[in-house]
């Protein structure tokens, strides 16, 4: 089989390698589509995301969908031919974060993509079976591979406790920006700004259903979200930019007893804010890593037409412009949102 390999910073070569065996537990999905996530961008780019540091040769991509082509002997939830979306981690099941339920808090996950863990930028994978999630039929290739980022988006919205009435701001419209807005719609939350610098993500915030948006390049931000409040504040904000600026930004956009989710990183992982500010207001901080038990909820969003994540995409390769389709992700930022990669 092709394997996409990550060979040095912004290097990548596409190579032959031995098609995987499935151990008994464990089904060969044969890769449909995968999408292109800013950590793949990251490491791409620097080779490293904090203390995960890529030792070339390294396999990049983790937000995947494909058809199951062999299954292990134990396996008895899927057949050969079923369309499935991969939940990239795998956790060891036995620590107390896996046994009360928040898995994705494992100290022991191997999350394809995490260094030295291999991704999914190959043309088949051997994955176990309890982490690849059958799609119904109104649910594609494309949209499979995206029920990733949109598990993202659904964690976020249930961490800030968000209901049907309340009015929310999101700081950055790029895929989890927007996958934090498809799921606030899902539930009921239409009442949604968006803040960014960039007018092709804000367009398709537009697009997707936010009420309003504002380029904070072009905008006084916090005059315009207090006008928009009328002065009140917002009840939710979540921060995806992991920025500095955005933080302090949702602090003072919020109203007291507001609850600010962050899921950015920054790029330093550390910030100053006016904590003043925030014992004042009582607001109540909460933030993501990645997410636990969404898969089925977010597969169910789509297939019921609650949440088209495929209209995320804005761009399309093909497996052998893999290098091109990194290199334009990274460059042309002003032109893609979301680049997905089909196999």
């Amino acid at each position: 089989m092709k394997a996409a390999v990550m060979t040095g910073i912004r290097e990548m070569s596409i190579i032959e390698k031995e098609i995987p065996k499935p151990k008994p537990d464990e089904v060969l999905v044969q890769i449909q589509a995968v999408g292109i996530c800013g950590s793949d961008l990251h490491y791409y780019a620097e080779g490293r995301i904090g203390d995960f540091v890529v030792e070339p040769p390294f396999i990049l991509g983790h937000e995947a969908s494909g058809v199951v082509v062999e299954v292990g002997s134990d396996v008895r939830h899927l057949k050969t031919g079923d369309r499935v979306a991969l939940e990239p981690g795998k956790t060891c099941g036995r620590c107390a974060f896996c046994r009360s339920g928040r898995y994705n808090l494992c100290p022991d996950v191997a999350f394809f993509a995490t260094p030295p863990v291999d991704g999914v930028f190959q043309e088949y994978v051997a994955h176990e079976a309890a982490l690849c999630f059958k799609l119904p039929e109104p649910v594609d290739a494309i949209s499979g591979a995206l029920i990733e980022p949109l598990s993202v988006g659904f964690h976020a919205v249930r961490q800030g406790e968000a209901h049907i009435g309340q009015s929310a701001v999101i700081f950055g419209s790029g895929c989890i920006g927007l996958s934090v807005l498809l799921a606030l719609r899902s539930i009921g939350v239409y009442n949604v700004t968006v803040v960014d610098i960039l007018d092709n993500r804000l367009d398709k915030a537009k697009q997707l259903g936010a009420r309003q948006v504002i380029n904070g390049k072009e905008t006084d931000v916090l005059a315009a979200l207090s006008e928009i409040t009328e002065g009140q504040g917002f009840d939710l904000a979540f921060e995806t930019a992991g920025l500095e600026l955005t933080t302090r930004q949702a602090m003072s956009a919020v109203k007291k007893g507001a609850v600010i989710v962050l899921i950015g990183y920054s790029a330093s992982g550390e910030m100053n804010l006016k904590m003043s500010l925030a014992l004042d207001k009582e607001l109540t901080f909460k933030t993501v890593f990645r997410y636990r038990h969404l898969y089925p909820v977010a597969i169910s969003a789509v297939a019921c037409g609650l949440a088209d994540v495929s209209r995320l995409v804005t761009h399309y390769y093909d497996f052998h412009e893999i290098k091109r389709a990194m290199d334009e992700s990274l460059d042309h930022k002003d032109q893609i949102v979301k680049a997905v990669v089909r196999f």
